[in-house]
């Protein structure tokens, strides 16, 4: 017997996948069926149309988005060290992890914001818990909630504006200027 969530998980990142290679328009259930192997039937099995896939969709996104810089923080001690922390997130990028950085798909789900106002709530979302993520790190060394964020801003803004590159920055690239910054980050 198949198990069920592996397919279901199988179906969202596929999707993942297809938005990331194609865009929006490359979130097609026959697409997607074909790129799995899968019937339609089967997408039918696991969710409730077009509409429940697409919000399932950007919901595992979300996670995805959320979750692994979340993660990647609260792997990194003491807290209370922004460097310590924003040095592990920086080797992390280095060495690849695609949980932290998928530039071409980070841009397909901006892209698609700009004309879907469901897409547009859920990057919302996600650009302030990444943002208030990266705030609490810094807000131990700064005087106030405000200058917190501006200093969360910096990274956050060299991460975008490294993947709306054409071609995007790669991870190792992205991991050099990182490491350009760290003398910025006071010591704990």
């Amino acid at each position: 017997m198949v198990n069920r969530t592996n397919t279901r998980q199988r179906w969202l990142d596929a999707g993942l996948t297809a938005l990331e290679e194609e865009g929006a328009a490359g979130v097609r259930i026959d697409r997607i069926a074909a790129r799995l192997g899968l019937s339609k039937g089967s997408f039918h099995h696991h969710f409730d149309g077009a509409d429940g896939y697409k919000r399932e969709l950007l919901s595992h996104f979300e996670a995805l988005s959320t979750g692994a810089l979340e993660q990647a923080i609260d792997g990194v001690g003491p807290p209370g060290d922004a460097r310590a922390v924003l040095s592990a997130l920086t080797a992390a990028i280095g060495a690849g992890r695609p949980d932290l950085y998928r530039p071409k798909l980070e841009v397909a789900v901006r892209a698609w914001a700009t004309s879907d106002p469901e897409v547009q709530a859920v990057q919302s979302r996600i650009d302030a818990a990444r943002l208030a993520a990266l705030q609490r790190v810094w807000r131990p060394h700064t005087d106030d909630d405000a200058q917190a964020r501006t200093a969360a801003l910096l990274p956050y803004l060299v991460a975008l504006g490294a993947s709306v590159l054409e071609p995007p920055v790669s991870a190792e690239e992205l991991n050099r200027v990182y490491e350009l910054l760290l003398p910025l980050v006071p010591n704990s």
